[in-house]
């Protein structure tokens, strides 16, 4: 997987300046990993690979413009149905891209609910606040409930 870990704005830069025209129209694929450091892969890595098996803080998609100093974080999901993470990861994604010095919109630009259905097992995307499994009908916890990959 052509992957990077962003420690420093630089290395963004660098990751950024060998991707071609189509991977920089559409978001990247990141994790933050139990140490904290951020890692992006192009889109179509899985969350799950990137951090190599491993529980997360968070995870999702990103996109990057160019600002004057560099590139910026122009969008950023929780988007991963590999985790499923809860909004609440914000803060940890926060950390990493301030410590690499990324500019970033300072919260996620789409937050995405995950529950997982108590009844069936099946993953969910809650969507305009209905807690109703898709695939049986049973009720959906109002609090996180994903405990492993």
């Amino acid at each position: 997987m052509d992957a990077v870990v962003v420690a420093a704005s630089a290395a963004l830069d660098g990751w950024l300046a060998g991707r071609d025209r189509g991977e920089l129209v559409e978001p990247f694929t990141f994790v933050i990993a139990l140490d904290g450091s951020l890692r992006l892969a192009p889109r179509r890595g899985e969350h799950v690979a990137l951090a190599e098996g491993r529980d997360v803080l968070a995870a999702g998609e990103m996109a990057f413009a160019r600002a004057e100093t560099g590139w910026c974080v122009a969008e950023v999901t929780n988007q991963s149905t590999g985790y499923c993470p809860d909004p609440d990861c914000w803060p940890a994604v926060a950390t990493a891209l301030d410590r690499a010095g990324v500019q970033h919109p300072g919260g996620f630009t789409e937050e995405i609910t995950f529950r997982r259905c108590p009844t069936c097992g099946e993953r969910n995307i809650v969507r305009d606040g209905d807690f109703t499994c898709a695939l049986c009908g049973g009720a959906l916890p109002p609090h996180w409930n994903f405990t492993t990959n």
